[in-house]
């Protein structure tokens, strides 16, 4: 005994989906992730400066600034993990 093919769907009960845009899916993501942002601001910062005291020959604040880049850029990919876990769990 065929159960014969599914009923068809109904064109209203199909899910529908808006268009977002960079901007609204960086405002979205980083309301439900605020330190990831941060976390790469700081990065950034650090390495800037950390560039800026090499050029003019300070290599102990060079030195300095580089392993707190690597500090900083743990702490964003720890932030990144975590968030992820945290949306992984309210979303069960």
């Amino acid at each position: 005994m065929a159960a014969g093919p599914p009923p068809p769907l109904e064109p209203g009960a199909l899910p529908t989906f808006t268009e977002e845009g960079f901007t609204e899916k960086f405002l979205r993501k980083t309301r439900e992730n605020p330190l990831v942002p941060l976390g790469c601001l700081c990065t950034v910062g650090i390495l800037a400066y950390g560039i800026i005291c090499f050029k003019k020959g300070n290599t102990r604040r060079s030195q300095l600034m580089m392993r707190a880049r690597v500090v900083a850029q743990g702490l964003t990919i720890a932030s990144l993990v975590g968030g992820m876990v945290a949306t992984t769990l309210k979303s069960r």
